[in-house]
């Protein structure tokens, strides 16, 4: 009864946030979700850009292989759906690229920037020696990050990254690229700009599954916000084009991670993307 459920007009390109993969030791940055994806009937491709760097770098890498894929399969255009720092870097080719893109997704996405991201930069500062230390773990981590997913031609540079999502490189990167945005509070920003279809979901609930062991990460990291968030974004920043809604999910949850242990009691994740696709057939995307 599901055959073609989720079988857009266009290729579905998924993309990872910060540290992330496509695929590692054969997990799923998308855990489950390429597949759910497939069985009903979608092109589906992930992307492994820079598990850490600027969301210009990573977006031009993304550029290139939409480019490799609309040439594999004869498609005019993607639909591109980014988590995390995935969103803003999806943004990036729809703005540089809008002929090239059908719709955009964000999906927990730092559009206007993260109050984690605003911590950690006040605590290294740029050229200090905290700033250095930091650096240094985190190319280790993607050093790991990278052995296990195949991703160690890419350029890494964690501090750029850092910057990409703070709220002033978020903004600087919004001045640039406005579409989608919203203009103001925790509103909707524009639905159809240049061609392109815009939408975001998130989570805002950071504690959800006592077995998994992230939440306790990410439910002492939502202590650094005001409202609403997921543990690493407030729902606020999260929003993009048109909001389809806020879950009782946390980061990580947002990508069915980690393997699948999520709230029992919300919707399951794989389900949100199966859903979406199939929003996408039906407006023609």
């Amino acid at each position: 009864a599901q055959t073609g459920y989720t079988q857009t007009r266009y290729p579905i390109v998924l993309v990872h946030g910060l540290f992330g993969f496509d695929s590692a030791l054969g997990i799923d940055y998308f855990y489950g979700i390429p597949d759910a994806l497939r069985q009903g009937g979608a092109k589906v491709y992930v992307a492994q850009v820079s598990a850490a760097n600027s969301t210009e770098v990573r977006g031009e890498q993304l550029l290139a292989q939409v480019k490799t894929i609309l040439a594999l399969t004869g498609a005019s255009k993607v639909n591109l759906v980014g988590h995390s720092h995935g969103g803003p870097t999806t943004r990036y080719v729809a703005g540089v690229a809008p002929q090239l893109v059908a719709s955009v997704t964000s999906i927990g996405g730092v559009n206007r920037g993260s109050r984690v991201a605003d911590i950690l930069r006040g605590v290294a500062p740029a050229g200090s020696v905290s700033e250095a230390v930091a650096n240094a773990a985190a190319k280790a981590l993607v050093g790991l990050i990278n052995l296990t997913s195949g991703g160690t031609g890419l350029p890494q540079m964690p501090t750029a990254a850092l910057d990409s999502l703070t709220t002033a490189g978020s903004a600087q990167f919004n001045s640039r690229f406005p579409q989608g945005v919203p203009t103001s509070g925790c509103g909707s920003g524009a639905e159809l700009v240049n061609g392109v279809r815009y939408y975001s979901w998130t989570g805002t609930l950071p504690l959800t599954n006592v077995l998994d062991a992230s939440d306790a990460l990410l439910a002492t990291l939502t202590l650094t916000f005001d409202g609403a968030d997921d543990g690493l974004v407030s729902a606020c920043s999260s929003r993009l084009g048109k909001h389809l809604g806020d879950y009782r999910q946390n980061h990580l949850d947002e990508v069915n991670q980690l393997l699948g242990l999520r709230d029992w009691f919300s919707t399951d994740p794989v389900t949100l993307y199966r859903q979406h696709a199939n929003r996408l057939k039906q407006q023609g995307l």
